[in-house]
């Protein structure tokens, strides 16, 4: 009979034995291979981040203290304009110097890049800018511009009429290299008052309302956008509505107390059912009161009785055909 000391041996197996191994210590000739390059790195690192600050220091010098720089690096006049625009920007280089004016000869160094970004603010249609002397001999300027959403028109010197344009912050400006086609798009404003600032004119007021309004038309509902003439601010500030009259003198409106997409939806579908039911017709409808939806009816021809030709909308929409426009 085995010894359980006798079975325990034969379990065992030579991994149970314990094994030390000392790691193999680097020579001496490793230790000092190592050593050198991280001492080429270090120093490559180092010589590098010297570079760029110099470098960095340099042009910083330059720029506060002209007088640190010599008379001959000074006197070089720019040569190249260069203009950077953000996405969507329509003005160009002619214009960029057209607006700086420099003298001819002008040296890179003798510019004042406050003054001259001022001229460039000075056109409203400039919302942001910012100049850079690259040397030896380069401006490089920076812009980004307003968008305009709607187009006005005031009168100009002389009592002859010129057309402006508006950007989403309310600010007027006569705008420069836009599309035509651009602009024979853009809904005119209307029921409010331009007044003079300066050789400008003061931001138009409610502006924001009035973006997010052109804003979701013309991107969920293209096809009522593009029927959009006039839209009047006119009862904006005191009943927080928003007025549109269509091409064909329809007029539709918006309440901006709330959200303008579903009653972009409901005049989707009510525009088509209309289109459908009736003779060619001047509407009127207003969604001011909710779930209310008063419409009134002008036909542009002689027609029997427009009441009986309205089949039942789905339900959604409470119409009153002959219901009076709200004063």
């Amino acid at each position: 009979m085995n010894s359980p000391s006798a079975n325990a041996s034969a379990s065992r197996t030579w991994r149970d034995i314990p094994q030390p191994v000392k790691p193999r210590a680097m020579s001496r000739g490793g230790r000092w291979r190592l050593a050198m390059a991280l001492l080429r790195t270090g120093s490559a690192v180092a010589l590098g981040g010297t570079a760029l600050w110099g470098a960095w220091r340099v042009a910083a010098a330059l720029r506060e203290n002209s007088g640190a720089m010599p008379a001959a690096a000074k006197a070089v006049p720019v040569k190249h304009f260069e203009l950077r625009t953000a996405a969507g920007g329509v003005l160009d280089s002619a214009w960029l110097r057209r607006t700086l004016a420099l003298p001819s000869g002008a040296a890179l160094m003798e510019l004042d890049l406050d003054r001259l970004r001022e001229r460039l603010l000075a056109d409203r249609q400039v919302q942001a800018a910012n100049l850079t002397r690259h040397f030896p001999d380069r401006l490089v300027v920076q812009i980004s511009e307003r968008s305009p959403v709607a187009r006005i028109r005031a009168a100009a010197p002389g009592g002859a009429e010129r057309v402006l344009l508006v950007a989403r912050d309310g600010v007027v400006y006569p705008g420069t290299s836009y599309d035509p086609a651009l602009v024979e798009s853009l809904p005119w404003l209307d029921g409010f008052a331009l007044v003079r600032d300066g050789a400008g004119f003061r931001p138009v007021r409610g502006m924001d309302a009035v973006s997010d309004l052109l804003a979701r038309a013309q991107y969920e509902a293209g096809h009522l956008y593009a029927d959009w003439s006039v839209v009047s601010l006119a009862r904006l500030e005191s009943d927080r509505e928003i007025e549109v009259t269509t091409r064909n003198g329809s007029t539709v409106v918006f309440s901006a107390r709330t959200d303008f997409f579903p009653q972009l939806a409901k005049l989707d579908y009510m525009r088509d059912y209309l289109a459908a039911n009736l003779p060619p017709s001047r509407v009127r409808i207003d969604f001011t009161l909710g779930r209310e939806v008063p419409v009134a009816i002008t036909p542009l021809a002689p027609v029997t009785d427009v009441r009986t030709a309205l089949p039942p909308l789905s339900p959604g929409f409470n119409v009153s055909p002959f219901s009076q426009p709200k004063h």
